[in-house]
C-alpha cells in the first residue's frame, strides 16, 4: 500500500510539482496557469459528499477576500471530469476543479496515501491545502484539515480579513 509519510510531503520553500490536469470548464488547467500569482491548490475526496461540499462553497463564498489578497484558488479531485464539472455547476464555484483520477498529482504532493476510518485502513485522498507563491515554490503545506472551518482557519493563517 502507498502511503503518504512525512518524507513525502511538501513543506514550505519546497517547489510545487508541476501538473496539467483536465477541468470543470472542459478544458486543461496547469500550475504554469498560474505562474506569477499566489494559488491556494486544495485536496478534497470527491465531489457531492457533505464535507467536500462544505468546503468547496465555503472556498467560493470566500473568493472575493481571497481575490483581494492575490490569491487564485484551485480544486483538485480523484472524481473524473464530468462528475467534477457537474458538482462545480451545480454549487457555481467561479473557479477551477481538476480531475486527477490517476491520483499522479495528489502523489507529487502527499496528499494520497493510507487513510483510516472507523477502523478501516484504505488508501484514499487526505483532504490537504497548499499555498503556491507567485514563484512556485510553497508557501504553506497543511495536511489532514477538516472540511469545516477550514477556509475561515486559512483567512486566520494568511492574515486575510474576509470579504462579503
Amino acid at each position: 500500500m502507498t502511503s503518504s509519510s512525512p518524507e513525502t510531503r511538501l513543506a514550505a520553500g519546497d517547489t510545487a510539482p508541476a501538473f496539467s490536469l483536465p477541468d470543470s470548464a472542459g478544458g486543461t488547467t496547469s500550475l504554469a496557469d498560474f505562474a506569477g500569482r499566489r494559488t491556494v491548490l486544495y485536496f478534497f475526496p470527491q465531489v457531492d459528499t457533505p464535507a467536500c461540499t462544505q468546503q468547496a462553497c465555503d472556498f467560493r463564498d470566500s473568493l472575493a477576500g481571497l481575490a483581494a489578497a492575490g490569491l487564485a484558488v484551485v480544486g483538485v479531485s480523484p472524481d473524473p471530469a464530468d462528475a467534477v464539472r457537474r458538482f462545480a455547476a451545480k454549487h457555481e464555484l467561479g473557479f477551477p476543479l481538476l480531475a486527477d483520477t490517476d491520483h499522479r498529482v495528489a502523489e507529487a504532493y502527499g496528499t494520497w496515501g493510507e487513510k483510516r476510518n472507523y477502523g478501516r485502513v484504505y488508501e484514499g485522498l487526505i483532504r490537504s491545502t497548499f499555498v503556491i507563491g507567485a514563484d512556485g515554490h510553497i508557501e504553506a503545506a497543511q495536511y489532514n484539515v477538516r472540511a469545516k472551518g477550514h477556509v475561515a482557519k486559512l483567512h486566520r493563517d494568511l492574515k486575510i480579513s474576509p470579504v462579503d
